[in-house]
């Protein structure tokens, strides 16, 4: 036993020592070379290489600790040979091999500024000294000890004690060990328990309710869609047309993985004329009725549908369609499962100590620490990793009012002021503002768009202006107040009109997404089609006029699945749409209508170019709540007009006066009361021929015929 004291051997076997690269491995002692070998349950070791004969390690603890001596200067590489009762193998040594991880690599880390971090940490296939294995890295830094275990070590804990870095970082490169390999990380923690936990890097896992990593090459996929990145700025700009489809992939039909739904969703997208794809998070989760919400695996695309390079097939294909995919992200919390970040090394390491904190009581979920480097470095290296690796076109952050508030949803007294006596969480502002900051800088052409539910200032403006910097807001309050309003009895809205109008009041204060999400169609709030007040045939129109005002209202646009079939039932996660229903022509209708906005969105300047400010809308005629009528103008850059009216009534209007600003022929590009749509056919004949007649102060004027609870588009000949 040279140089080596009793108890370090002891400390390892029970699992318990911390500096294991001090003690096991190739050691110069005396002028001698040493190696020392820990394995459980062996009964011999030997140290092999090409040019000497074999030296049989002493055994220096039954238990399973070797130690094999020889002159020094015995050249390396070398294996060794393993004897077990049933067995013999060969391997080389993990402990032979020298970190991976540079000093400027750690730095970086601490200080929160490796934005490529997923490349060092988690589970990587490498090949040091001609020899192929995988290395290991993970951020524990009150740890005793951690170790890497799987079937390659019979789930020893023993067996790969990691190297510790004084950044918190714990490191080991295993020989031998490649794709396929099921892992976790053993952590000692300093009060003794004994923690499995899956990779927080790690790049895919297992089925649940397994909930082991696996190691996964991600660098094998081969893309073909350098058209799209090279056209992307373009596409995702804001005076582009951008109508999203959201999806739940686990439930737009059933039992789909990623390939197939390559083959099936992305035509559909296509044929429906929507310009982008946005996914409920795909990120591994165990529990499904969370939809994706409450994300484990923040780097591992789920296995539900298939591996991550199918991920990466699938987002390619939707590229080669033209289509931008969008990925709803959660930094915002994460859920409490045992195998997940929280207590991760036996501390509160990602989340808050304090539950007033670090827990949400509504979700019952932990909160992230913003405050600290790593785990902020952590969520911004994980943004960037999924539009650098997977080449995705934005992030929908969600639940960005949880994140900004310190009371938000708590009572008094169970919550911490900042610094100021304040309830904006600093921490998190900053965060979001250096989120909006890098992806802007690296990723350029992606977009950031934030589920934001309160009137925090500035949140689409830039950070240097003072602003959190994200490209676009979900405008909820639009969506609230127009539900709201649709909800009610026809002949009670003009009492409420000023819930159809008041979006105007603050429609250009921000950089606004219009949302029909699934949020709208969950947890007994019913499904779209119902919300709408009145019989059978009055909901359907009611939804009709409703995505026509949707599609003309200043702002980009989404819409959930299920909401082009006019669908009957709530959305149902473990379920699929009812594409039965499309046999009826109420339904058909209603879905050949959202076809033809997407078309018309696309076609018409005037309705996607100016959509932020006053100069791309002007009022007809906001004021007739007795009629619950309403007309606008959308204009373009280069002054290209389209006249929206909407009749909120089942009255058909003869003879209405709209005021405009010229003369000419008003040709009717949409009627959502056409009978390919399931209405009633009222229209004008296909357009109507502008009179020099006053209306409202607008020099000339144009009469129509508006159908029942219906809206028309016009475009100026």
């Amino acid at each position: 036993m040279i140089g080596l004291m009793r108890e370090e051997i002891e400390l390892l076997l029970r699992g318990e020592h911390a500096d294991p690269f001090h003690v096991l491995g190739p050691h110069e002692v005396d002028g001698r070379l040493c190696v020392r070998v820990l394995r459980p349950g062996a009964v011999k070791v030997e140290m092999l290489d090409t040019k000497r004969p074999p030296v049989e390690a002493a055994v220096l603890d039954q238990r399973g600790f070797f130690e094999a001596v020889t002159p020094a200067g015995r050249p390396a590489p070398y294996r060794l040979r393993v004897t077990y009762e049933k067995s013999v193998i060969e391997l080389d040594d993990p402990y032979s091999f020298p970190s991976l991880l540079t000093p400027y690599d750690q730095h970086l880390m601490a200080e929160g500024t490796h934005y490529q971090k997923y490349e060092k940490m988690g589970a990587h296939v490498r090949t040091q000294k001609e020899v192929q294995g995988v290395h290991f890295a993970v951020w524990a830094p009150n740890a005793r000890r951690v170790s890497v275990v799987g079937d390659f070590n019979l789930w020893d804990g023993r067996v790969h004690p990691m190297r510790f870095h004084p950044s918190g970082i714990w490191e080991i490169f295993i020989p031998g060990c490649g794709e396929g390999e099921i892992y976790k990380f053993e952590i000692l923690s300093q009060a003794g328990a004994l923690l499995l936990k899956a990779d927080p890097y790690g790049f895919f896992a297992e089925l649940r309710p397994k909930s082991g990593s696996v190691v996964f090459d991600i660098s094998h996929y081969e893309w073909n869609d350098a058209g799209w990145k090279e056209a992307r700025r373009h596409r995702n700009r804001l005076d582009a047309p951008i109508s999203v489809y959201e999806v739940h992939l686990g439930s737009w039909k059933a039992n789909l993985g990623y390939r197939s739904l390559a083959d099936s969703l992305i035509p559909y997208v296509v044929e429906m004329g929507f310009t982008h794809i946005e996914l409920l998070p795909v990120m591994e989760f165990p529990f499904d009725g969370s939809w994706g919400y409450q994300t484990v695996g923040y780097y591992a695309a789920t296995s539900r549908f298939g591996t991550p390079s199918d991920f990466m097939y699938f987002v390619d294909r939707c590229h080669q369609a033209d289509l931008g995919v969008i990925l709803d992200w959660t930094p915002g919390h994460f859920p409490k499962d045992g195998h997940g970040l929280g207590t991760f090394d036996g501390t509160h390491l990602y989340e808050h100590a304090d539950p007033r904190q670090g827990e949400h009581p509504d979700w019952g979920t932990l909160v992230f620490n913003y405050g600290r480097n790593e785990v902020q470095n952590f969520l911004l290296s994980n943004a960037l990793f999924w539009l650098s690796v997977y080449h995705l076109d934005g992030l929908r952050v969600d639940a960005v009012a949880s994140m900004l508030y310190l009371d938000y949803s708590r009572k008094p007294g169970d919550w911490i002021p900042n610094k100021h006596g304040g309830r904006e969480n600093l921490e998190a502002v900053a965060f979001l503002k250096r989120l909006a900051e890098v992806v802007h800088e690296r990723e350029p052409g992606c977009v950031v768009i934030a589920e934001e539910s309160t009137s925090w200032p500035a949140v689409t403006r830039p950070v240097y202006l003072g602003g959190l910097g994200f490209d676009l807001k979900w405008n909820m309050g639009w969506m609230h107040d127009t539900l709201d309003y649709m909800a009610l009895d026809p002949i009670h809205r003009k009492f409420q009109h000023n819930k159809i109008t008041f979006s105007m009041m603050y429609a250009f204060s921000e950089n606004f997404m219009l949302p029909l999400s699934h949020d709208e169609v969950v947890h007994m709030k019913g499904s779209l089609v119902n919300k709408m007040s009145g019989d059978d045939w009055q909901k359907f129109a009611g939804l009709r006029v409703l995505y026509a005002y949707m599609w003309s209202h200043p702002g980009k646009k989404l819409l959930f699945m299920g909401g082009e079939l006019a669908q009957r039932q709530e959305w149902r996660f473990a379920g699929e749409l009812q594409w039965d229903l499309l046999q009826y022509e109420s339904h058909g209708g209603v879905r050949r209508l959202v076809t033809d906005l997407n078309r018309v969105y696309r076609d018409e300047p005037a309705l996607h170019e100016v959509e932020f400010e006053w100069t791309g809308f002007q009022w007809l005629d906001c004021n007739d709540a007795d009629h619950s009528v309403l007309s606008f103008s959308r204009k373009s850059k280069s002054g290209e007009e389209v006249l929206v009216v909407c009749n909120f009534t089942p009255v058909i209007r003869h003879h209405y006066l709209v005021g405009v600003t010229g003369p000419g022929e008003f040709i009717e590009i949409l009627n959502t009361d056409a009978a390919p749509y399931w209405g009633s056919n009222v229209g004008n004949q296909g357009g109507v021929e502008a009179q020099p007649v006053s209306h409202l102060g607008w020099p000339y004027s144009i009469r129509l015929t508006l159908p029942p609870l219906a809206a028309m588009y016009f475009k100026r000949r």
